[in-house]
């Protein structure tokens, strides 16, 4: 636990009047939490052993006084959904909503005010600090990340007598390894929200469910931003009641998934960034795990990986975001994949087939994303004196917004929606089970790793297939052989962590990953050659220019083959960590 004692208070800044912008927006934000196997959120904690460092302190509700009263810190399940502004009355009249509400609900005003230092040291550390006003009470409120699943935040409670923060309070909470960091920087008022909330208490046969209608703004110095969500927190009850609130809604109008949270929009409305997109988490899994918590533990962080990179990938000025959720949809597809050897999986083979189709909407902006950002401007410097790369970026570019513009239909479509509220229920009530034969369930609560050595082993063995004769491998051969390499590597990732112990593992990671890289330098030169068909015929310029690139990646191939051979050879002369000599090294 953290040491309890408080540093002195320091001066803070005054929170600045809060000026919402209150209007339209077509974005919707969802938050879904994990608690593996528990459904029973209301009544039952975390393990100490499923407890980050910081989570294993108790929650705090205090007032201000030299010794806070610790309180219980309970799990939750709470969910976003983003809509349209001029929708939420259409919302809150739902027939979900009206035939299960207790009553007509509470009407709130919520002003908050976020604080940082003005290196955001709280913020890269994963800490956020609020004051929030409702009526007459001031909350100060530290929130932390989940290392393992940022869908559940630790959450600790301060009364503060105003908008200013009390950091004296919050600072029994902050890791000791920042506090002196935060001792020599004065906090600062970063962005404000003014929400007006409306909160309905909904009843469900399999759990009730708070529905929080929020409408309102987030200002940060001249910039604004507005505000028009639907919040369902698990009250208790099972996990599907919020999911089957959050269905029914989306087939009352358009909603919009996301995990984005308040704080994240607020600190990018600051600094005038676009939303971040992330790189999926290092998978933890225990060599003794039952192959049914490994499911959970894979899929919640494909899951999460996916719902991390919507909000770059719809924003568009992130490139990262289209790519990011491209490798999350490809990740979720090898999980389930995973799935069609313990029976036969209907419903996984229907969510697949959702993940292909959202996929599909995606290839083409990250395809010419690929070009404008690094294809076109290499090839571009290294010949200056080849005119027409400015006149062929130009129609690229108008390819490329095409591309984006296709993206966003899908992701605006309540097909996906559907789509992902729907397998995140999935996920949470572990629904796999449901089709799994009775006389094959008892393959679920057999040690993974048996599993794992399997699958590994029958992945790698189609990889070699696909490898024979590799020096004579033709272009569609090659493009096979990279498909299966990129299967391999998506299911390294979720079971090489069984045998995280072993050398071999981390060493056959390394060569997986460059083999796969080269592969893919080699398909993106295809890839190249489509765009580039007929994309020159506009000017002569342009049809310069795209001869240039068409021949320098021509010559390029020629070495690319050789890294290729290379990459196989070592790849190939790696032990694989799943046998018995791979546990010896």
């Amino acid at each position: 636990m953290l040491k309890s004692d408080a540093a002195p208070a320091r001066k803070i800044p005054s929170a600045p009047e809060t000026n919402p912008a209150l209007g339209n927006t077509k974005r919707t934000q969802l938050r879904t939490g994990f608690l593996g196997q528990r459904e029973e959120v209301s009544v039952e904690p975390e393990t100490a052993e499923e407890r980050t460092p910081i989570e294993q302190m108790p929650s705090q509700d205090v007032t201000p006084a030299p010794n806070p009263q610790p309180a219980h810190l309970a799990g939750e399940i709470e969910l976003k959904l983003l809509v349209d502004a001029d929708r939420m009355a259409d919302f809150g009249a739902a027939p979900v909503i009206v035939a299960n509400a207790r009553n007509k609900g509470a009407h709130k005003r919520l002003k908050s005010v976020y604080y940082d230092t003005p290196e955001r040291a709280l913020r890269r550390a994963g800490l956020s600090l609020r004051v929030r006003q409702s009526g007459s009470r001031f909350v100060q409120t530290v929130k932390t990340e989940v290392a393992d699943d940022p869908l559940r935040r630790g959450e600790w409670e301060a009364s503060v007598p105003s908008l200013a923060p009390d950091f004296a309070l919050a600072m029994p909470f902050i890791p000791e390894k920042l506090r002196g960091h935060l001792d020599a920087q004065p906090l600062e008022a970063v962005f404000s929200a003014d929400v007006h909330r409306h909160t309905r208490i909904v009843d469900l046969p399999s759990g009730t469910v708070e529905v929080a209608f929020d409408q309102g703004g987030l200002s940060a110095g001249g910039r604004s931003m507005p505000v028009s969500e639907i919040e369902l927190e698990l009250k208790s009850g099972r996990a599907s009641a919020i999911y089957e609130i959050a269905l029914r809604l989306a087939e009352h109008g358009t909603v919009k998934p996301s995990i984005r949270s308040k704080s994240a929009r607020g600190f990018d409305l600051a600094g005038d960034l676009p939303p971040s997109a992330r790189r999926p988490r290092k998978l933890r899994l225990d060599p003794s795990v039952t192959l049914d918590e490994a499911f959970a533990t894979i899929l919640r962080a494909c899951f999460l990986h996916l719902l991390q990179s919507l909000p770059a990938a719809e924003d568009g000025r992130n490139p990262e975001g289209v790519h990011q959720l491209r490798v999350s949809l490809r990740r979720l597809r090898s999980a389930l994949d995973l799935m069609r050897s313990v029976g036969a999986l209907s419903h996984v083979d229907a969510l697949r087939s959702e993940a292909k189709w959202l996929a599909q909407g995606l290839s083409a902006a990250r395809d010419w994303d690929v070009f404008q950002l690094a294809t076109l401007p290499a090839i571009a410097r290294a010949c200056p004196s080849v005119a027409g790369f400015d006149a062929l970026g130009q129609v690229a570019a108008q390819r490329q917004a095409e591309a984006y513009r296709r993206a966003r239909s899908a992701l605006d479509e309540r097909r996906c929606a559907v789509f992902l509220i729907g397998l995140g229920g999935w996920i949470e009530t572990r629904g796999w089970r449901n089709g799994v034969a009775p006389e094959d369930l008892g393959q679920l609560a057999e040690p993974a790793v048996n599993f794992a050595q399997r699958v590994l082993s029958e992945q790698y063995a189609k990889v070699l297939k696909r490898g024979r004769r590799f020096k004579s491998l033709t272009v569609d051969e090659l493009h096979r052989l990279r498909l299966a390499t990129k299967r391999l590597r998506y299911l390294s990732e979720f079971l090489l962590p069984l045998y995280e112990d072993r050398k071999s593992a981390r060493k056959f990671a390394r060569r997986l990953a460059g083999l796969q890289e080269e592969l893919g330098v080699f398909n993106d030169m295809a890839v190249t050659a489509s765009l580039l068909d007929g994309l020159g015929s506009e000017d002569r310029d342009s049809a310069i220019a795209a001869a240039a690139i068409a021949g320098w990646q021509a010559r390029a191939s020629i070495g690319v083959q050789q890294g290729l051979q290379d990459s196989w050879r070592d790849f190939t002369a790696a032990r694989v960590p799943w046998s018995r000599q791979g546990q010896q090294s």
